[in-house]
């Protein structure tokens, strides 16, 4: 194994020993993996470049929090059953000719599943799940964006995919989020959020799919208020109140029968 290789390898087991263990201090890690302090610190950024963790003072976190959503695998196995749900009804919307931009959540490429039925479309999509699921579609004409590869979320992200989205303009866009606190969408990078504004941008209709806890949990980088959506798909999990609140403020509402109760 060359230099390379074993650099790769030790940031491997490293990305797998925080995220397994929730926490871990830098001073384990170089000692764990007998190698510098600043070596540690080294893998650390890079490991945090690429969205697999956070570090935080003293060491790294794996845990979800404001600032970490946690892995493509953890996300999809959250509220995997709604998600399927408010996917599905998502792709009510789809009309065969349409272009539709795609981001890079695991709701959306849930979504990306849906639209074999919907054909023919254009779609143009950062998420690499996404880019190979519809590449088998005879029906999809498909459109990737480049830049930066984030293997934490399996998409392309940053400057140049932002860059990338305004050479385009679609019919509409189905994207997802982090967050929604006080009426307002959040997410953990702000190299999502860069992406996600230019693709708002570039879309003439703007569809939010956020199930019911996206609205109980906190980001670090605002993305846009609720205002600015021309619909939010939730599940019926939402409390009525808040879903009253939304319409109020000139959103349309597609309130999805899940497992909780009506609040249609």
């Amino acid at each position: 194994m060359d230099r390379v290789e074993a650099q790769e390898e030790r940031r491997r087991r490293i990305r797998d020993s925080v995220i397994a263990r929730g926490f871990v201090r830098t001073a384990d890690l170089a000692e764990e993996f007998g190698i510098s302090l600043m070596t540690a610190h080294r893998d650390l950024d890079a490991l945090q470049a690429q969205g697999w963790l956070r570090k935080v003072r003293g060491g790294a976190t794996g845990l979800p929090s404001a600032q970490f959503h946690g892995s493509v695998a953890e996300r999809m196995a959250t509220m995997a059953q709604t998600k399927q749900l408010l996917a599905r009804a998502a792709a009510t919307l789809l009309v065969p000719g349409q272009t539709v931009l795609l981001d890079d959540s695991t709701t959306c490429l849930l979504l990306a599943h849906e639209a074999a039925h919907h054909t023919p479309l254009t779609v143009i999509t950062n998420s690499l799940p996404a880019i190979t699921t519809l590449s088998k579609e005879p029906g999809i004409s498909l459109i990737t964006l480049g830049g930066a590869y984030f293997p934490a979320y399996d998409a392309f992200m940053g400057l140049h995919t932002a860059d990338a989205v305004r050479a385009f303009r679609a019919d509409v866009l189905f994207l997802s989020t982090t967050a929604v606190t006080n009426g307002r969408c959040y997410h953990t990078s702000p190299e999502t959020v860069q992406v996600k504004w230019a693709m708002m941008e570039s879309a003439a209709r703007s569809v939010l799919v956020a199930d019911h806890t996206k609205f109980t949990k906190d980001g670090l980088y605002a993305l846009a208020p609720l205002t600015d959506f021309d619909l939010l798909i939730v599940d019926d999990g939402l409390p009525a109140e808040q879903i009253r609140a939304v319409r109020a403020g000139g959103t349309e509402v597609m309130a999805v029968p899940g497992r909780g109760s009506s609040n249609a």
